[in-house]
């Protein structure tokens, strides 16, 4: 029998952060330059964080570094 390991597009709120970041990537893309500037940068950052704390921990061999990140996905 085959051993068959976790991915990390296996997690399911890693799949739904990294959704999330494309639609608001998508929406901040139609607003003018001041509202990207301003707002849409800041805004785009805090939620990609998201999903690469996810896949920061994901990549962590010691439980406590794995749930340090994830904890850290879920502070904003």
């Amino acid at each position: 029998m085959e051993k068959k390991y976790l991915q990390l597009n296996d997690i399911g709120a890693y799949k739904k952060a990294f959704y999330l970041s494309n639609n608001v990537w998508n929406i901040v893309m139609d607003w003018d330059y001041f509202a990207k500037d301003t707002i849409g940068k800041q805004f785009v950052r805090s939620i990609d964080s998201i999903s690469a704390n996810i896949a920061e921990g994901f990549g962590r061999y010691s439980k406590r570094d794995k749930i340090k990140y994830y904890r850290i996905s879920t502070d904003l």
